[in-house]
């Protein structure tokens, strides 16, 4: 299963694998075998590269407030998918308009806007199943849908072109 793990604004994407407390993690070219078990509500004991650490996590509305060896981090830990939609699943370019493209691989499952629709901004656009799990994609800013490119049922590639709009006019 693949994560992004943000810390100090930046993200990492984390792969793992394995299970039963036997664990895998690859971070760009790093790779880490890893023990972990669960002794304690929020205490692990890890076996890092023949290394022990206690690490005391507390989840606090989806961030991971994590202590090991008396120092604190706050790390927020998302499937890939999910970062991949908050991060880049809005429509871009709301001050001239807006072009929303796929930000993923996926299906189209649900087409809510039409040519010649007024949406506001966080209406949902287009609906894409990926990896077994629907997003809504939104608009980022009012507007008029100018094109609609796809259909619901149709598959699509990252970048490819879902639905363009023009930018409300003042007063809209």
């Amino acid at each position: 299963m693949k994560y992004v793990a943000t810390l100090d604004n930046v993200s990492h994407v984390v792969e793992v694998t394995g299970g039963d407390g036997r664990y895998r993690l690859t971070i760009g070219d790093d790779v880490w075998d890893v023990d972990a078990r669960l002794t304690a509500q929020g205490i692990y004991s890890l076996l890092i590269g023949g290394l022990s650490y206690v690490a005391d996590v507390v989840d606090r509305e989806g961030t991971c407030m994590v202590d090991v060896g008396g120092e604190a981090y706050e790390v927020l830990v998302e499937e890939q998918t999910r970062w991949i939609i908050r991060t880049k699943g809005g429509a871009a370019g709301a001050a001239h308009g807006q072009t929303l493209t796929a930000p993923l691989p996926g299906k189209i499952t649900h087409v809510a806007v039409r040519p010649g629709d007024r949406v506001q901004t966080g209406d949902t656009l287009v609906v894409i199943e990926a990896m077994k799990m629907e997003n809504e994609l939104k608009a980022a800013a009012a507007g008029t849908v100018a094109e609609v490119r796809v259909a619901p049922g149709q598959a699509v590639n990252p970048g490819d072109v879902m639905v363009v709009l023009r930018a409300a006019a003042e007063g809209e």
